[in-house]
């Protein structure tokens, strides 16, 4: 089958993905579309907002459309890394035994990441970088494709260990969560009150999502659309010629090179899912707040004077 073949039918299918996680997830359109575009980019996100979001609801709905295996890990400040990744025990017959821990799914929630001390938040690290974790020496390969969904608490820092800036460059989307709007309220409240249960039907299987992946990270790029990318993240760099004037008066770092990489992928993945061959200067807008959100510094001026990341990241198209 032609590239261009499984591109068109990709198109159909995220479409029924989009129908299926309706069912359940009332509007968050836009926060599903960068959590879909972040799976088949091969990313990770970072999804922020209050609770009571349907943070878990959302990510349970999206494995099961997927037909991939889900785990949820509630990170606490007792939580060992041992407790993600697995352990070693003796057998019966006096021979050590690896027992997984609940990181070895294909999706993984982890449910307060700055809760949990940076010891085990750095257990996960090599799960996202390297696909494989390290126990007593063995290294054990994860199952493709593998996914980690971090959700954040923004109201109360108190307690908390915020992640280092290195770890969350890991993270191809910081998302943020807002509230509902009255009505689609309304409709949460209507359907989540009654004993109507929806059922949410598998669409994929691991092994065609990992043919997506591949089949996207073939899809060519325009040397402009690359230049574009590049110079927009060379833009938040505060020290760089290229600066911008907002950037230089309100940022203190701006976004490394794996911004730039993981633009160029979302915008991909953006182009396919509208049945584009190749995506151009909109995509790139379009997948650019979620992905150079977190990787912009702001400075006290910023915060003394309200200035959002978003009207930063904005001024810069």
């Amino acid at each position: 089958m032609s590239d261009v073949t499984i591109i068109e039918n990709f198109v159909n299918k995220y479409k029924a993905l989009k129908q299926e996680i309706a069912k359940v997830i009332i509007g968050q359109d836009d926060v599903v579309d960068q959590i879909l575009i972040s799976i088949f980019s091969g990313g990770h996100s970072l999804l922020i907002g209050v609770p009571g979001l349907a943070k878990t609801l959302m990510v349970n709905t999206i494995a099961q459309a997927l037909g991939l295996d889900f785990k949820r890990i509630q990170f606490t400040p007792d939580l060992m890394p041992s407790d993600i990744l697995g352990s070693e025990i003796l057998d019966e017959n006096r021979y050590f035994k690896f027992i997984k821990g609940p990181i070895f799914a294909n999706i993984i929630l982890a449910d307060e990441i700055n809760r949990t001390p940076p010891k085990t938040q750095a257990a996960l690290l090599e799960a996202m970088q390297e696909r494989a974790v390290t126990v007593a020496g063995h290294q054990y390969k994860l199952n493709l494709p593998y996914f980690v969904l971090a959700t954040q608490n923004p109201i109360e820092q108190e307690g908390t260990y915020p992640l280092p800036e290195a770890q969350l460059d890991r993270f191809m989307f910081a998302i943020r969560l807002e509230y509902p709007s009255f009505q689609e309220e309304v409709d949460v409240v209507k359907a989540t009150t009654t004993d109507v249960q929806m059922s949410v039907n598998s669409l994929f299987t691991a092994q065609e999502i990992i043919d997506f992946q591949n089949v996207i990270r073939r899809i060519p790029v325009a040397d402009n659309v690359v230049e574009y990318a590049v110079s927009l993240v060379s833009k938040t760099r505060p020290n760089a010629d290229t600066a911008a004037d907002i950037v230089k008066e309100f940022v203190d770092w701006g976004a490394g090179p794996r911004a730039s990489q993981n633009l160029i992928l979302a915008a991909k993945t953006h182009a396919a899912t509208i049945g584009k061959f190749s995506p151009d200067i909109e995509n790139i807008q379009a997948v650019a707040t979620g992905i150079l959100r977190h990787r912009i510094i702001k400075n006290y001026k910023a915060e003394a004077e309200g200035i959002t990341d978003e009207r930063i990241i904005q001024s810069l198209f």
